[in-house]
């Protein structure tokens, strides 16, 4: 076995990433489509079109290091996305369900919130600071989407699941 450095690990990381905001296009659909709350739909459409801006960086990211834009299989994101599938179909038509939908949809943003500063820190001791900025451009959506989910969740989803189904 060769000895592996940062670079390799920076790389498995931003295959991983790239997988998995792929999968997260599809996940955002479905959430669309089973959210109630229309500002909880637009919220996934906006994500949705954000997402597929941050796949562009992560190309652009991939053209950076000379590598291929290839994802490797995120079990983790599998995972989270496959629990908003459970929610989604387990609280169809309660009051729930857009809490619930919340909820699963900010699993999936601290995720990424976590991979993209952890890509950005190494990308910056690499010392591939176009790669860092586009990296930061993404982290910074991803933060305020999750902020955004919050206030949804504050504003109607959660005070909505106290309710029963009419």
């Amino acid at each position: 076995m060769t000895d592996k450095t940062l670079n390799d690990l920076f790389y498995d990381t931003l295959r991983d990433i790239y997988y998995a905001e792929k999968k997260i296009l599809k996940g955002l659909t479905k959430m669309s489509k089973a959210a109630e709350l229309p500002e909880l739909k637009a919220a996934f459409d906006k994500h949705y079109d954000e997402t597929e801006g941050q796949i562009d960086r992560l190309e652009r990211v991939f053209d950076l290091i000379g590598k291929a834009a290839r994802g490797k299989k995120c079990d983790a994101i599998e995972g989270i996305l496959e629990e908003g599938d459970e929610i989604a179909s387990d609280y169809k038509g309660t009051a729930a369900l857009d809490a619930g939908l919340v909820a699963a949809a900010q699993a999936v943003e601290h995720y990424e919130i976590a991979r993209y500063g952890t890509l950005k820190r190494w990308a910056t001791m690499l010392g591939l600071d176009d790669a860092a900025t586009l990296l930061d451009q993404t982290l910074t959506e991803e933060s305020n989407t999750d902020e955004s989910l919050t206030a949804l969740a504050e504003q109607l989803a959660n005070d909505k699941a106290l309710e029963p189904a009419e």
